[in-house]
């Protein structure tokens, strides 16, 4: 553990639920939770004309500064604010502005890659998979990229089948074995919810004892 801060990793595949659990953990522990997003973290590319971005694959541990990231969450378990970079998904690259997140007792550190990536799982005391049908997360993600993020039906077909497939198989597959919970269908699994509910609960009474 990392004392009276409690750090919650939540990863899974694309579309698979992670942020539907991370709400919920959220709005269960409202006020006590920071939530950083692996996503915020892509690196800058704003040296390349919008032709050459597109066709980086932002699907690999080496699209993000995850340096960074690991700095700002030693930042706020050491009780200090940080200024989290945001990213421009219809652009793909860095977005100027950033977003002010405030230290708190819980930190719910969300992302399709964190658990291959060692500095962020030791970062974790708790390691949660969000395991879902491959056929469900598609779906997902098109209506989000489609809806959301200003794609085009073309260009978010091109890259799942160039890299989010692929490198789902090779990394975020995987890592579902640095997991301590396997949470099918996440913020839905109302069984899983309640001992999560509980485990974080308990942390916090034996701090008070």
């Amino acid at each position: 553990m990392t004392g009276e801060v409690l750090v919650i990793g939540v990863a899974g595949g694309t579309g698979s639920g992670k942020t539907t659990l991370t709400k919920a953990l959220a709005s269960r522990f409202d006020g006590d939770v920071t939530v950083v997003e692996h996503d915020a973290y892509y690196k800058s590319h704003a040296d390349l004309p919008f032709e050459e971005r597109v066709k980086l694959n932002f699907d690999a541990p080496e699209a993000f500064d995850t340096d960074l990231m690991v700095e700002q969450i030693n930042a706020l378990v050491a009780g200090r604010g940080v200024e989290c970079p945001t990213y421009d998904y219809a652009r793909h690259t860095r977005a100027k502005e950033t977003v002010y997140l405030p230290p708190n007792k819980i930190i719910i550190v969300e992302g399709i890659l964190i658990f291959a990536e060692k500095s962020i799982c030791d970062l974790c005391d708790i390691k949660l998979f969000v395991d879902t049908d491959a056929d469900v997360r598609i779906l997902r993600r098109l209506k989000r990229d489609l809806v959301d993020r200003g794609r085009s039906l073309e260009s978010v077909e091109a890259q799942y089948l160039a890299t989010v497939k692929p490198m789902h198989e090779l990394y975020v597959e995987p890592s579902k074995r640095q997991a301590d919970i396997i949470i099918p269908e996440g913020g839905t699994n109302l069984v899983a919810l309640d001992m999560l509910f509980h485990r974080i609960e308990r942390h916090f009474a034996q701090l008070q004892d």
